[in-house]
């Protein structure tokens, strides 16, 4: 496709940053508005698999996200009481081996400074601040965002990255309320100081329990306990990530369960809890109309039980930027994007839902059959792992 063809990104999140850096890097004219007055990302850890740091390693990013980062040596399913091994993923140098690319976990605002440094390196003018997309508007030959303060934002193509309260997704697909699936998501972190001396190797520790479950890892270079806890609860439906809430009633969601998760919960600063209610939306599978195409959250908003939110978005980027190159008419071009993403991403979203199922069931000789019957490893490695978005072949 012609370069000089302008494309308008709605939404800098890490989706949004990270198909910006990826066209600005093959030449294009990028543009992406942004909401909040400041760049920056809330929340707290995520993992990137090899399927995604594919990407960020073509963005020449491999030393900045090797610097703040840590490497699990595998993922460890517990019983939540007792601790026993459910089931166990190799990571680290098995998984590099196996996928071409390390296993990353990441603080949240850590990859989406990361992102943001290399758009603004790229273009120092491409990210615009305090601009709310409203919805758009398409003709033959060009495609409008509208904001909220009534700029309207002319482009050749527009891609909404603008999450899972989308209102580019609600033009292209119709307006739909996000599904609350009962369950809510704490999140908190400790740091290691404040943890008993080699408290946790460096591992992913996924703790399940009746209705319940918790995600424990490392973040920035091993300074921080990340912590994540979903717990089946249809009182609290607030869905921001930054709203507060009461330590004790975390505290009371865990009583009974295993040593290490009350050390954890104990060190947790008492002011610092925050949880959100868990929202996702069936797969859908029209992601587009002639000028405008959603992607991440947008597109594909999913549940946290594959630790792939993040790597979908980042994935998307890289097949976005792909199809645009390989088509010079840009119906076809967001087309070919979203008949190669529309099953990848609902497999996820999918087996994401069922996986939390699992992690939730009522007893040891549940989980025992349970994750006997399953051989998450071998899956994930045979088909989300050894995705490739730079290489793929594009149908």
């Amino acid at each position: 496709m012609d370069k000089s063809k302008k494309i308008i990104i709605a939404g800098a999140g890490i989706g949004g940053l990270a198909a910006a850096a990826c066209l600005l890097q093959e030449g294009y004219n990028v543009r992406v508005y942004e909401t909040a007055p400041k760049l920056g990302e809330i929340g707290a850890g995520i993992q990137t698999s090899a399927n995604a740091v594919k990407v960020l390693h073509h963005l020449g990013l491999a030393d900045q996200m090797a610097a703040v980062s840590v490497k699990p040596k595998s993922f460890e399913f517990r019983l939540f009481d007792s601790g026993e091994v459910l089931h166990k993923v190799p990571l680290a140098e098995a998984h590099e081996k196996a996928h071409g690319a390390p296993y990353y976990h990441i603080h949240r605002s850590d990859i989406h400074q990361i992102l943001a440094d290399r758009v603004l390196e790229l273009d120092p003018d491409a990210v615009v601040l305090n601009s709310t997309a409203i919805g758009f508007d398409e003709t033959d030959d060009s495609v409008t965002l509208n904001l909220s303060d009534g700029r309207k934002i002319a482009g050749d193509i527009l891609i909404g990255a603008d999450g899972i309260k989308s209102a580019i997704r609600d033009q292209v697909v119709g307006a739909t309320e996000p599904n609350f699936t009962g369950q809510v998501a704490w999140r908190a972190t400790v740091p290691v100081e404040k943890l008993p001396e080699d408290f946790m190797d460096k591992i992913v520790a996924i703790w399940c329990g009746p209705k319940k479950h918790a995600v424990v890892y490392y973040l920035r270079s091993g300074k921080v306990l990340n912590f994540v806890a979903c717990v089946e609860n249809d009182s609290w439906t607030e869905e921001s990530w930054t709203v507060k809430a009461d330590w004790q009633e975390l505290k009371d969601d865990f009583e009974g369960w295993n040593e290490e998760i009350q050390i954890i919960i104990d060190n947790i600063d008492k002011d610092q809890c925050y949880r959100w209610a868990l929202n996702n939306r069936k797969p859908i599978y029209n992601w587009a109309t002639k000028r405008a195409v959603i992607m991440g959250d947008a597109a594909h908003p999913t549940l946290p039980y594959m630790a792939s939110g993040a790597v979908m978005a980042i994935e998307d980027a890289a097949v976005l930027m792909r199809s645009i190159n390989a088509n010079d008419d840009i119906a076809e071009a967001l087309d070919m994007f979203a008949r190669n993403r529309v099953d990848r991403t609902a497999r996820i979203v999918t087996e994401s839902t069922e996986h939390g199922d699992l992690y939730h069931l009522s007893n040891k000789e549940e989980f025992e059959a349970g994750f006997g019957k399953k051989n998450i490893a071998k899956e994930r490695g045979e088909w989300l792992y050894s995705y490739d978005p730079m290489t793929v072949e594009l149908k």
